[in-house]
């Protein structure tokens, strides 16, 4: 087994997916926490590691990778996870459903975006996160609701096994409990939470098991 460690910052979405995916492929790692509130994402010593000054980023196989999404398809490929399916057709449109939230609702999520945008005071704070993840949690249910979406039937974002597009959602989900948005009326995504909470790796990747 290769020696893995991962720069890490508990509440991250980013870094949550990571630890998902390693949980799913057994892999044991040394987790060392980058404390976001504490700058320490900034030090040169973590510049190092990423000069984009974020996390994830893991140490495998003797090179650094950073993205989290860059990570996960390492992984999944080395270790045959099976997070996307062979048919490249339906490897896009899970893939598509993933960069929903990957790339179109976190981004704008993030915390040094929303205290650019609102100072991070009280209320605009909450009703810029309110804003954006709720529109995007219901594009994200239109997406994995198509008719042709699902591979096969199951109650996963694309059927009987977990899919990267799972693996996106759920830290997604741990946000949006955090600013208070109600996600209960999307049946399709409650469906995925509840099958992905049955999965050791899901619920050992939760950020209150950091703390």
């Amino acid at each position: 087994m290769p020696e893995i460690t991962l720069y890490d910052y508990h509440r991250s979405t980013a870094a949550y997916r990571v630890r998902i995916v390693l949980g799913l492929a057994g892999l044991s790692y040394q987790s060392i926490a980058v404390d976001l509130l504490e700058a320490e994402h900034k030090s040169n010593q973590h510049l190092e590691r990423n000069p984009q000054g974020l996390v994830p980023v893991i140490e495998i196989d003797g090179h650094y990778l950073t993205q989290s999404l860059a990570i996960i398809r390492y992984l999944n490929s080395t270790y045959q996870l099976g997070l996307l399916p062979d048919d490249h057709w339906q490897a896009a449109q899970i893939e598509a459903a993933a960069f929903a939230i990957a790339m179109d609702i976190h981004p704008i999520c993030n915390l040094s975006v929303m205290r650019h945008a609102t100072g991070g005071e009280e209320p605009a704070r909450t009703d810029w996160m309110q804003h954006f993840i709720r529109p995007g949690l219901e594009a994200f249910e239109a997406l994995i609701s198509a008719p042709d979406f699902k591979q096969s039937a199951g109650a996963f974002c694309a059927g009987a096994q977990p899919s990267i597009a799972d693996i996106c959602l759920i830290p997604q989900l741990y946000n949006a409990k955090r600013w208070k948005v109600d996600y209960a009326d999307l049946p399709a995504i409650c469906a995925a939470e509840i099958a992905c909470a049955e999965l050791d790796a899901f619920a050992a990747a939760h950020p209150d098991k950091l703390i």
